[in-house]
């Protein structure tokens, strides 16, 4: 945080065994032997011990914007989108042409009705 501003996030993964089964179960619903066969090594691995491990990460966008004396980072953005993930300086996402489908070697399929 600088002047009341959150400059970046970060978070503490989760490595503690009956806390990451209560997860998968409770929150996101997943059946306890689907859970067990597919998450069963994971959850024995962190019986053993596993390290409390996490990350952050900083907004270079955000400290931009404070250095500018902007209030939001859509002013600074280097590469702003749409509501909707467009590009309107690139007109992306968008269909690939003939040639640079020919160019790449893939083929555009036809979809099934």
């Amino acid at each position: 945080v600088l002047n009341g501003v959150e400059l970046g996030g970060g978070s503490i993964r989760i490595h503690q065994p009956d806390l990451q089964k209560k997860v998968f179960e409770e929150i996101l619903q997943i059946p306890s032997e689907v859970v067990e066969s597919r998450f069963g090594y994971m959850l024995e691995a962190f019986t053993y011990g596993a390290p409390p491990h996490g990350g952050i990460a900083l907004g270079l966008d955000r400290m931009v914007a404070i250095l500018a004396g902007r209030e939001s980072i859509r002013d600074v953005i280097a590469f702003p989108k749409t509501q909707k993930g467009q590009d309107l300086m690139t007109d992306s996402p968008g269909s690939a042409t003939e040639k640079q489908l020919r160019d790449l070697s893939i083929k555009s399929l036809e979809e099934e009705a």
